[in-house]
């Protein structure tokens, strides 16, 4: 099965403070493991105003302004900036299935900060991450749910409405969910 482009929605009391009611775009899976971005938890102490600064880009007065997100636990000082397919793709882009793109390179920065770029981004620091066979078993154990990625949600402005909106996506009310599962 492959969940490329899929919502990884984690299911309350999986027990890693990290992933808490995170949403997690999967950007990459196959027998090998899987690589997603977390799309709902913004760093509260860096603003992309203060990225660029960091890494010596000057912003335009037209300059854009996207959100800094914790993309996940692994790599952390690497960015990739998840985007919609509007952006020229390059050697360094990787196509997301379902239509989004995922680079991690300096120049879509620039854009962005010269008020170009594609049309909808958010930047992730470091990423989320599995071994074969690993997201499977967290699945199973049923740490995750697991829907279709709407990129009207994906680049939702607030944060916070993802995780419930996901759910809502699949029919679901949060307030019934359960902390605990069981197996008949």
């Amino acid at each position: 099965m492959d969940l490329g482009g899929k919502l990884l929605v984690a299911m309350p009391g999986m027990g890693d403070p990290r992933f808490d009611r995170s949403v997690i775009l999967l950007c990459a899976h196959s027998d090998e493991g899987a690589m997603g971005l977390i799309i709902n938890k913004p760093t509260p102490d860096l603003s992309f105003a203060g990225l660029l600064e960091h890494l010596d880009i000057s912003r335009a007065p037209a300059g854009r302004d996207i959100r800094v997100h914790f993309g996940g636990p692994v790599e952390r000082g690497r960015g990739f900036v998840l985007h919609s397919d509007d952006y020229p793709m390059g050697a360094s882009t990787m196509p997301v299935p379902g239509g989004l793109r995922m680079t991690a390179t300096l120049d879509i920065l620039e854009a962005l900060a010269r008020g170009e770029g594609p049309g909808s981004a958010l930047l992730a620091l470091g990423y989320s991450g599995w071994g074969p066979g690993q997201l499977e078993g967290e699945i199973a154990r049923n740490d995750w749910l697991v829907c279709d990625a709407a990129p009207t949600l994906v680049f939702a402005a607030d944060d916070g409405t993802k995780w419930t909106g996901a759910l809502r996506s699949m029919g679901i009310d949060p307030l019934t969910l359960s902390a605990s599962a069981g197996r008949a």
